[in-house]
């Protein structure tokens, strides 16, 4: 009996590690996976931006949505270490890394944009006490504060999906996490975000289910019209 009630408890255990290695696994794989839509299921127009900052033929918002998705793509250890130099190596990130490197996508310097914001206006817009160029720009905060002044501040209601556009930035929480929105949809056209929580796909449906748990805080739109006298471009290292 005590052979039998032994192998019946083995036996247990092996179904139980079984299930923990396979349930993630599977609902990785349906993620990964399940159908998405796009604007044109639900009638809705895909906002471009009259701006093509680095002139390779595609819009601003375009190349912000296509250089979130290199890095979730690239998928990067989340690592908030600092560094030095300021800029973390390509296979190492965090949620404010993905904004960041977007935007360098599209030729725009986001570091050095908030830098010299900072610089300029810290006591009054930031409160940064002592400012730090190699982390400021990867501060969540510092980047809400940015975006509020410089791009086009949207809705937060997620049921008006017409007017969550692909390359939009979200904000959620007091300042605890920031991403790019998506050009994919669920079945009730709200929009996936690009964003690094350390999650294994970077490019998901949470939307609503982030915002019930950290409401969303900002939504902002990069419209670099106008914005000639603190816009800083990109320039790749010789």
């Amino acid at each position: 009996m005590k052979f039998i009630l032994k192998h019946k408890f083995i036996f247990v255990i092996v179904i139980v590690l079984l299930l923990a290695v396979s349930l993630p696994f599977a609902f990785y794989m349906y993620e990964r996976y399940k159908p998405y839509y796009t604007a044109e299921d639900f009638g809705i127009e895909v906002v471009t931006s009259r701006v093509d900052a680095n002139q390779n033929g595609i819009d601003d918002y375009t190349d912000i949505l296509l250089g979130a998705r290199m890095d979730a793509e690239n998928h990067p250890t989340y690592d908030g270490r600092y560094w030095d130099t300021g800029y973390p190596p390509d296979d190492i990130g965090v949620c404010t890394d993905v904004i960041w490197r977007a935007f360098r996508n599209a030729g725009y310097d986001l570091r050095a944009m908030v830098d010299h914001d900072i610089e300029i206006s810290n006591e009054e817009d930031y409160h940064v006490r002592y400012p730090d160029s190699n982390i400021d720009f990867r501060r969540v905060g510092n980047l809400y504060v940015f975006f509020s002044k410089y791009a086009e501040n949207l809705t937060l209601d997620i049921d008006d999906i017409s007017e969550w556009q692909p390359g939009d930035i979200v904000v959620f929480g007091e300042y605890q996490h920031i991403g790019i929105i998506s050009d994919k949809r669920n079945r009730d056209g709200e929009p996936y975000v690009i964003h690094n929580s350390g999650q294994p796909l970077r490019e998901e449906d949470v939307l609503r289910s982030r915002a019930e748990k950290d409401p969303i805080s900002g939504h902002f739109r990069w419209n670099a019209e106008g914005l000639e006298d603190i816009l800083i471009y990109w320039e790749d290292e010789a």
